[in-house]
This record gives structure tokens, C-alpha cells and sequence, in this order.
């Protein structure tokens, strides 16, 4: 029975701290914004303050709320951002404080209380949480999935990217359509082209028949790009035409192939600051980014974990709770341990606890104070290497060798390329791209 009165809907939401900045010295002077969750700074169009200081980076600086507290996190910007004295990386800042970037002075507001919408209940096709951040990100990826915008998923490894990506698919007009994974970082970059596009017989070497690549096998759904951020700079005007023409040819393939798709990219690098460096193009980000969304590490959204153990155990075949799994006298440090791996690293240590009856010990570390192994060159310690998924052992160890590696052969041959490349016996051009993607000068 009805009155005749509408109910005017209201979605869940809880009060949040907004951020502001004011622009007290330089070009843009009297400016300001202000945003909820964060706010980026920088000349280009994609900030939320953009500036036209000369001297100021793209993409300079970032600034959030963490546990109630403002973080700025400098975005490898030329000239660096300065407080006082101190040029900083990641700092914590408080309210009032004065950022100096480039010839621009910016300062640091707490904005007003706002509410922060969130998703009805506590999942999401397939995603599970209960705190206001993962409620909050759930009710945003729930309203994008209804869009065909390309969306960019960024975050710590572990985080669950891929099953985010999937839950978007899932929960579009596409989900009766094909959803296709590339990682492009497990793949050699002269295979990643014919993995995207397919080839046909006689492309190159071993290419025996015709193979159809992942746009195409995807056409009509979702393609979901892991890592993105690994793509060689060779690459991505490739990517970036298939998505601005919607079609792509196949690797020694003559005819236009044109496909419907949905493209959904991730990576745990900062792609801002590869812009800066010059290693990813700005273009492709615009193209991949219509949409970002911020996965939070486990640590931030400690309050989940009870939650995602039951799920853990649930899925492994044990209808079992929280209490029966952990020890009451180990809840505290369950709740404040860091897990560098995240969520995968939570669903391992509920898969060893059901599979030994009891739960594994958590060693606090800092990943920072591993010492390298005698006689060794890493500063990453094999302690700390072996408790990450192999792919990200690997880019890490990789990264460090040839930052040291090239810069050596730079320094012994006094800055000459070419000279360099002789005595490491390698391709000027290949080195040239490495030295590029690697941002040493």
C-alpha cells in the first residue's frame, strides 16, 4: 500500500576529511582545489591542480589521507618538492604546511567533512570487504562496470587486481562475453606483440600457423592487461593505436582486424612517474586511465582481514570462523602485521594454517634493513625475495642489475654510449632504450 510519497534513495556513506590545497606563490597564485581521498599536482591536464609553472613537473606531487594524516609523495618531479629545507620523497606534512614546487608555493589545507558513498553491501561479484575504503573503491568500480571506459587498477602486488578486473567484467554488459588476461611482464617483449595481435604463418621464425591473439579472442568482452607498466617503449604506440582505431593488424598480416572490447590495464608501478622519466607515453596513460581506481594494500584496510580468512577457509573446503582459525592471544599482531604480499599472502597463510593445524609465525621485517649476502651486490636480501610471488623477485633483482650494471659501464666509459655499449658488447640502440626505461642519464 502507498501513501503516494516518494522515498527519495540515499546510498550508504560515511563522513570523510577532504583535501585542499591553495596556491600562495607563482604563476597560478589564488588558486586552489580541493578532493576527496587525493589530490595530484602538476602541469598537465590529468591533475586535479593543474599549474602552468614552467618549473613544475607533469605529474609532481600527490598528496592523501593516511590514517588521518596528510601524505605528500613526490612523483619523481625534476625539481624536486621542498619543505623548508628538506626536499622530500614521502612525507607526512601537517595541516598549513607550505610546499614549495618549482617557483610555485603551494599550501597544505585539511578541507571540510564530506560523505564518501559506498556500496550497499560488502561485495562485489566476487569481492569481498566491510571497511569503508574497500566499500567505498567497490561502489565506484560498480558504477564504472556499467560503462564501457577503460579502467586502470593500481596497487600493490597482492592486492587482487586480476580478481577486480573480473568483478568489473562480471558485473557489465559484457559478462556473457570472453574476459582475456596478458601479463606483460612474464612475457619476453618480442612475444608480447603476437600475444596481443596474433601472427601469421611465415611472420618469423617457428610461426608455423596462424595465431589468434588476445584482442581478437576477446572481441565482445573484456581484455584485462596486467602490468602494464612492463610494456617496452616499442610497444606501446602499437597498444595505443589498436585502442584509438579499435582495430589492429595481425604480426605479417596485411588486413585490418576490428574488434569490440573492453580494455581493463594494471600495474603496481607509478605510471606518472615513468611519464616523467620518459618511459611511458603520456597519450597511452590518458587512453588506458579514462577511469583509475586505487586498490589499498591490506595493511590500510586491516579491519577486512577477519572477513577475508573465513572466505579463504571457506574456499579451501573448512567451514570454519575467525576464532577457530587464530589464536586469541594472536589477533593483535595478525592485525597490525604489514603484509608486504597483501592478500595473496593472507590467502597462503590461511592455506598453511588449515594445511599444518596451526598458524605460521609472522616475522616483522623492513624490507629496507635487508642486508645484502656476503660477497653479494643486492641490497635485497634473499629473506626478502623469497617471501614475493617469483614475477615480482625477479623484476626486482633485474631492476637493481641494471641499474648498477649500466650506470658502472657508463661511468668506466665517462658518460660515451657508444663506448659503453662496445665494452658490454651489446646493440647502441638497445642500450640507448634500456638506459631510457631505466631514467639513467
Amino acid at each position: 500500500m502507498s501513501d503516494g510519497q516518494t522515498i527519495e534513495y540515499r546510498p550508504a556513506s560515511v563522513p570523510v576529511r577532504s583535501l585542499a590545497v591553495e596556491v600562495v606563490t607563482g604563476p597560478d597564485a589564488g588558486r586552489g582545489k580541493t578532493n576527496v581521498g587525493k589530490l595530484s599536482i602538476g602541469t598537465s591536464e590529468a591533475n586535479d591542480l593543474v599549474l602552468s609553472d614552467e618549473t613544475v613537473s607533469r605529474y609532481h606531487v600527490e598528496l592523501s589521507h593516511v590514517d588521518g594524516r596528510i601524505q605528500v609523495r613526490d612523483l619523481d618531479s625534476t625539481n624536486g618538492t621542498v619543505i623548508g629545507r628538506a626536499t622530500l620523497g614521502t612525507a607526512f606534512v601537517e595541516p598549513n604546511a607550505v610546499l614549495k614546487l618549482g617557483k610555485t608555493e603551494i599550501r597544505v589545507l585539511d578541507g571540510e567533512t564530506v560523505p564518501m558513498e559506498l556500496i550497499a553491501g560488502e561485495s562485489f561479484s566476487g569481492v569481498r570487504g566491510k571497511t569503508a575504503a574497500m566499500r567505498a573503491l567497490m561502489h565506484k568500480a560498480e558504477k564504472v562496470a556499467q560503462t564501457d571506459a577503460s579502467v586502470l587498477l593500481q596497487g600493490e602486488t597482492g592486492t587482487g587486481k586480476e580478481v577486480f578486473a573480473r568483478a568489473i567484467h562480471e558485473s557489465s554488459l559484457r559478462a556473457n562475453g570472453p574476459f582475456e588476461t596478458v601479463d606483460c611482464g612474464s612475457l619476453h617483449s618480442s612475444l608480447i606483440q603476437s600475444e596481443l595481435f596474433g601472427h601469421e604463418p611465415g611472420a618469423f621464425t617457428g610461426a608455423n600457423d596462424r595465431y589468434i591473439g588476445a584482442f581478437e579472442r576477446a572481441n565482445g568482452g573484456t581484455i584485462f592487461l596486467d602490468e602494464i607498466g612492463e610494456l617496452s617503449s616499442q610497444l606501446q604506440p602499437m597498444l595505443l593505436g589498436a585502442l584509438e582505431r579499435r582495430s589492429f593488424r595481425r604480426v605479417g598480416g596485411s588486413e585490418p582486424i576490428e574488434v569490440d572490447v573492453r580494455v581493463i590495464t594494471a600495474t603496481n608501478r607509478e605510471l606518472r612517474e615513468a611519464i616523467n622519466k620518459g618511459t611511458f607515453r603520456e597519450d597511452l596513460y590518458f587512453r588506458i586511465g579514462v577511469v583509475t581506481l586505487h586498490l589499498p594494500a591490506l595493511r590500510e584496510r586491516a579491519g577486512d582481514i577477519p572477513m577475508l580468512i573465513e572466505h579463504f577457509a571457506r574456499a579451501a573446503g573448512h567451514d570454519v570462523g575467525f576464532d577457530e582459525l587464530v589464536d586469541p592471544d594472536e589477533v593483535d599482531a595478525l592485525m597490525q602485521y604489514t603484509w608486504p604480499g597483501n592478500v595473496r599472502e593472507l590467502r597462503n597463510f590461511v592455506e598453511a594454517t588449515l594445511a599444518m593445524g596451526e598458524a605460521p609465525k609472522l616475522e616483522a621485517h623492513d624490507d629496507d634493513q635487508d642486508e645484502a649476502a656476503p660477497g653479494g651486490w643486492s641490497k635485497l636480501g634473499l629473506e626478502s625475495l623469497i617471501r614475493r610471488p617469483y614475477k615480482e623477485a625477479r623484476r626486482l633483482v633485474l631492476d637493481e642489475f641494471e641499474d648498477l650494471y649500466f650506470a658502472a659501464h657508463l661511468e668506466r666509459a665517462n658518460g660515451n654510449v657508444a663506448k659503453a655499449a662496445r665494452n658490454a658488447e651489446m646493440n647502441r640502440s638497445y642500450l640507448l632504450d634500456l638506459l631510457k626505461r631505466r631514467g639513467i642519464r
